[in-house]
C-alpha cells in the first residue's frame, strides 16, 4: 500500500526500533511508497511513512526494484567527503559528511543476515536512510 510521506520532524528525529518479522507488511508498504515516488526519490526509511522501525528501501542505480534492509548497520566506512542532500520528508538541501565506501550488515525479508560493501552513490543513499533510522535529519 502506498503511504503518505511523513514530514513531522518530531517523529523523524526519534531513533527507530528494531524491526522483526512482524514488520514485513511495513516493508511492503515502504517498497510500494518508494516505487510510487521513484521519479523524485531513490531511498526511504520506514519512519518516512510514519513507522518508527529500522527498515530501509534503496533503489540502486540500474535496478527496477529496491533492495530492502531490516536493521541495517554500517560496520565499516572510509573516504569521508562533504556533500549536499535533499530529502522527500524535508524542504531544501543540507550539507553533510558521507563516506565513499561502506560495509553494511542487515537482515533480509527472511530475517537472514546479509553483508555487502557499497561504493559511491549507492553508499551515500544507504547512509542517508540509516541516518533516518537513527533519528538524524540532514
Amino acid at each position: 500500500m502506498i503511504r503518505p510521506i511523513c514530514r513531522d520532524t518530531l517523529l523523524l528525529s526519534k531513533p527507530a526500533e528494531k524491526a522483526t518479522a512482524a514488520d514485513l507488511p511495513t516493508v511492503q508498504d515502504l517498497r510500494d511508497t518508494l516505487l510510487a515516488n521513484a521519479d523524485r526519490c531513490v531511498g526511504m526509511a520506514a519512519n518516512m511513512i510514519g513507522v518508527p522501525k529500522r527498515i530501509i528501501a534503496v533503489l540502486l542505480p540500474g535496478t527496477a526494484l529496491p533492495i530492502l534492509m531490516l536493521n541495517p548497520e554500517i560496520t565499516a566506512k572510509s573516504g569521508a567527503y562533504k556533500t549536499a542532500e535533499g530529502c522527500l520528508s524535508l524542504a531544501g538541501e543540507r550539507e553533510t559528511t558521507r563516506f565513499r565506501t561502506i560495509t553494511v550488515r542487515w537482515q533480509d525479508l527472511s530475517m537472514q543476515p546479509q553483508k555487502r560493501r557499497f561504493e559511491g552513490y549507492p553508499a551515500q543513499i544507504i547512509q542517508h536512510e540509516i541516518d533516518h533510522c537513527s533519528g538524524i535529519l540532514i
